[in-house]
């Protein structure tokens, strides 16, 4: 009993000892009231899920929400982006308990209108120019406005990609190619609607695509329209790829946020897998009813199967200025489609306009590799892209994504899947993976020529300057208030 009773008293002594003891205690910033902060935190939750759906990086997400909630008086956030999902946690202190939220980003969807517009309202909040409530009410005006022009007008966009990077393909030598090329598209188009309304995955969405592409092709071919499907194939698949997120894949890659990129690049690579599943599909099944023969097999040397890529132009006078020309178009139909406003729609025609240039002077006039030519002129185009869009206040990223159309690897896809399919040559797998480097080439150029336009000196806040990077989407600036 004695044993029990001293080993309580020393119980009771440690208990005492260890609430005297002093306690280090961190008080967080003085903030607003619980449902100002709810409100805040939801707005940046909400621009963020904008600039996640409209293809912007993580990186410029982060930033922008960082950016947001300090102007509104919440400096020490903490803000997390996946590729499905941001969640922003407010810290408070040690007293108190951190207020998180979180959003969900579901559905994906390019539109330029606003993502442009959602920019401009974040430049209004850092400047302070805007309360939260006025800022909430913009934006729930900006996310439930319809498109700005009509569904049918993307569609003649689609179709008028499609034709330009037919003639930027073929050099204008064959003038049935375009009107294929554009009816292919406008066709693919309607019906991805009509399966998109019936919630159909996006999977079988691009492999139906593929499917149609190569049947029309190849029907042109046995009516003799088309002495080559080629080109028209190739422009099909260049339009189904345009929409994807190569530059963000690679700016999350570049920038650190690597689930992000994981989640982009898998992605990337369904929606590949789906439009691949669809030609090889059609061109099994053409080789079966029609024949090796029939489908210009015996016509296709090993010179052809080497060409990857751009204009056959008779007169070589003429061969940059049909470059510059069907460049400009395809980034100008891209951007439409895409519903960008005016003034980013004629940027995104110059940045077009740059690539192909740039991207077929080094193949014609200097012999340089394709990888390296298109690593170049998406250099060139965001470089040129994020000193215009700082001067005209536009995302960088309509630049950027537009620039990229004309030189996505979409001849090089399908010589690679036609090798494989038809020729049953093992040098298709050497083309894939050529048509894959492209890609990651065109990315990287793109972030590592936005990252030489930023300036030297810059007026960015020690977080964001350690989470930002190369930026394309948000405020350019922080806001007034302190970031750290």
């Amino acid at each position: 009993m004695g044993i029990t009773q001293r080993a309580r008293g020393v119980l009771r002594r440690r208990e005492a000892t260890q609430d005297e003891a002093p306690r280090n205690v961190v008080y967080g910033p003085a903030l607003p009231d619980e449902s100002a902060v709810h409100l805040v935190l939801d707005l940046g939750l909400r621009i963020g899920e904008i600039q996640m759906a409209g293809g912007a990086g993580a990186s410029d997400v982060t930033a922008t929400i960082i950016g947001v909630v300090s102007a509104y008086g919440l400096p020490h956030c903490e803000v997390d982006v996946i590729y499905t999902s941001i969640t922003v946690s407010c810290y408070r202190g040690t007293e108190s308990l951190p207020i998180t939220s979180l959003r969900v980003v579901r559905n994906r969807s390019l539109d330029y209108t606003r993502l442009a517009e959602v920019e401009q309202l974040v430049r209004r909040i850092t400047a302070n120019e805007l309360s939260a409530a006025e800022a909430y009410a913009e934006l729930n005006r900006i996310s439930t406005a319809p498109h700005p022009f009509p569904r049918w007008v993307a569609t003649l966009a689609w179709a008028g990609m499609a034709a330009s990077l037919a003639v930027l393909l073929g050099g204008g030598s064959q003038w049935q190619l375009p009107l294929v090329a554009a009816g292919t598209a406008a066709l693919i188009d309607r019906v991805g609607r009509l399966l998109n309304k019936r919630a159909l995955p996006f999977f079988f969405q691009q492999a139906v695509g593929g499917a149609i592409a190569t049947a029309i092709a190849m029907l042109c071919i046995v009516t003799g329209i088309l002495p080559n499907a080629s080109l028209a194939v190739a422009s099909s698949i260049i339009v189904l790829l345009s929409g994807m997120t190569v530059v963000g894949s690679m700016q999350d890659a570049i920038t650190g946020y690597n689930v992000t990129a994981a989640g982009r690049i898998t992605e990337l690579a369904l929606m590949s897998a789906g439009l691949i599943a669809g030609v090889v599909v059609a061109l099994y099944a053409g080789l079966r009813l029609i024949g090796a023969d029939g489908l210009g097999a015996g016509g296709i040397d090993e010179a052809m199967l080497q060409d990857l890529g751009r204009a056959q132009v008779g007169s070589p006078v003429l061969h940059l200025p049909v470059q510059l020309l069907a460049g400009a178009s395809t980034s100008a139909c891209f951007a439409l489609a895409s519903y960008a406003p005016p003034r980013p729609l004629l940027v995104a025609g110059i940045g077009g306009a740059v690539a192909a240039a740039v991207h077929a002077a080094l193949t014609t006039l200097a012999s340089v590799h394709t990888v390296l030519a298109g690593a170049v002129a998406t250099t060139v185009v965001g470089f040129v892209g994020g000193i215009i869009a700082r001067r005209l206040r536009i995302p960088a990223l309509v630049i950027a994504v537009s620039g990229v159309a004309p030189l996505l690897p979409g001849l090089a896809t399908y010589r690679g899947l036609y090798e494989l399919s038809v020729l049953g040559s093992p040098t298709g797998v050497s083309t894939l993976m050529l048509a894959v480097a492209i890609g990651l080439a065109l990315g990287a150029g793109v972030v590592l020529g936005e990252y030489l336009a930023q300036p030297v000196r810059t007026r960015l806040g020690r977080l964001e300057r350690r989470i930002a990077g190369p930026r394309m989407s948000g405020p350019l600036r922080p806001a007034k208030r302190r970031l750290d």
